[in-house]
């Protein structure tokens, strides 16, 4: 499964990608929406450790999934929320994040249906197909899209400590809050004292095209959003999947 990933570092930001390729089940797309509807306790029993990393600070209700170093402009998904406070989870297995929700309201998903950027349709995808965001640094995150204003200041102030040097956002700012948690995770405030955060976690298999998921309650509204790193199938952690 991880080499499959790996040859799709490179595609297209907003195109489909064959989801076969991808590692993803055709037809179903993910088997693990049941991870937000399990407590921790029966988590623990799948052999899946949980992280409560703490609230994104959604400024705008603009929802960024993506991986923050390699694309930290990609659009906003096309479905929103109210500005508020939401928490993010992360759910461990082997050794990897497996995936990554962040709550919106209470209550256990009705349906689930593919989180699209603007002008993407799933209708028009083919039975083999799926739209997810590409990792290339080996991470994911959820943010406001009013952050990216955030990180690009913090990018200045570190320039203008180093007006020489050729700056990098991970060896000058994130690497030592993603070290103090073994590199899996960071609740990222690019500028302290503003509002506006960042959940950063590791991206499963590392770099590849992961997808995103919306899942609604009987009338459509959102109660989660979930992102699949295909690490695990069946919400259960006691098996790893055969390599696709």
């Amino acid at each position: 499964m991880q080499a499959a990933r790996l040859l799709l570092c490179a595609a297209a930001a907003h195109a489909p990608v064959p989801a076969s390729a991808a590692g993803w089940d055709v037809g179903k797309a993910s088997s693990n929406f049941e991870l937000v509807a399990l407590d921790d306790a029966e988590l623990s029993s799948r052999s899946i450790d949980v992280v409560h990393m703490g609230d994104v600070e959604l400024t705008s209700g603009r929802i960024v999934a993506a991986d923050p170093l390699a694309q930290p402009d990609r659009p906003a998904l096309a479905r929103t929320v109210a500005p508020g406070d939401y928490p993010v989870t992360l759910y461990r297995a082997f050794g990897r994040i497996a995936a990554a929700s962040m709550r919106v309201a209470e209550g256990k998903p009705d349906h689930w249906e593919l989180a699209v950027l603007p002008g993407q349709d799933p209708a028009m995808l083919k039975d083999d197909e799926i739209f997810g965001y590409p990792v290339d640094a080996g991470v994911g995150c959820y943010m406001d899209a009013n952050t990216l204003d955030l990180i690009d200041e913090r990018e200045a102030q570190v320039q203008a400590q180093k007006p020489d040097a050729d700056i990098n956002y991970y060896d000058d700012v994130l690497a030592s809050e993603l070290d103090a948690n073994k590199n899996h995770y960071a609740l990222h405030r690019p500028i302290a004292g503003k509002k506006g955060n960042v959940a950063v976690f590791w991206s499963g298999w590392g770099d590849g095209v992961y997808p995103v998921f919306w899942g609604l309650d009987k009338d459509g509204r959102p109660l989660v959003l979930l992102t699949d790193f295909g690490v695990i199938e069946n919400s259960d952690g006691r098996r790893e999947p055969k390599v696709q």
